[in-house]
């Protein structure tokens, strides 16, 4: 697997490359590629760390694992690529943006330029088999990711973390809350928002003014 990463995150996570579970899973990874179709395309696998550098992480959002759909998943959780329609889980998003900020319903549901600002967009798996959701979960991406998270706890202070679903808040129990801001809600998807658990979060609003009280620029969602 060839770990297409900047120099800063590479250097952070070396040690987690030289482990036995990241060796198996690199493994396992090059072969599921060779054998079945499978998301994202291999360049794209670490394109959430290649868009967002280390030192410039100011925001997290954590995904589960990426779209299984043809040509939707580009590295980056809830993304998809140019063109692409947007899946239920990013309209809501994008729904809650217009309601909390007042911003037009966008285009593109390419969240590039949410990364290139210092969003952290992190799949918990990064890669999945086509049509097979969770296709490659507890295979090791999830001790991957979880390192990262607690890499970025351990060394950074004043994150936003926005934890959404029952999935992702699990993970508050690697990130220190003294140091770091968490805000969590329900998941966009439809299961959830229609039920009344994400609509009106304010999470977009929310971050912009943590990120502005700690002298931050904010992120143009």
């Amino acid at each position: 697997m060839n770990i297409a990463m900047p120099t800063n995150w590479k250097e952070l996570l070396k040690p987690e490359f030289e482990k036995p579970y990241f060796q198996e899973l690199s493994q396992f990874v090059k072969k599921e590629y060779e054998v079945h179709t499978c998301y994202p395309e291999s360049a794209n696998i670490f394109s959430a760390f290649e868009h967002c550098s280390f030192e410039e992480v100011k925001v997290v959002i954590i995904g589960q694992d990426p779209y299984h759909g043809l040509d939707q998943a580009n590295g980056l959780c809830f993304s998809v690529k140019d063109g692409i329609k947007h899946p239920p889980s990013l309209v809501n998003i994008f729904k809650e943006v217009h309601t909390d900020l007042g911003k037009p319903y966008p285009e593109s549901g390419n969240l590039e330029r949410w990364a290139e600002q210092g969003v952290l967009l992190m799949n918990a798996t990064l890669t999945v088999r086509a049509h097979e959701p969770g296709s490659h979960q507890k295979q090791g991406w999830e001790k991957f990711t979880d390192a990262v998270i607690s890499k970025l706890s351990e060394e950074r202070t004043d994150i936003v973390f926005m934890l959404w679903g029952g999935y992702a808040k699990k993970k508050v129990k690697l990130i220190n809350s003294k140091r770091h801001h968490i805000l969590t809600s329900g998941h966009p998807s439809p299961l959830s928002a229609n039920r009344g658990y994400w609509f009106g979060n304010k999470h977009f609003s929310t971050c912009n003014k943590i990120l502005n009280d700690l002298g931050n620029k904010s992120i143009i969602w």
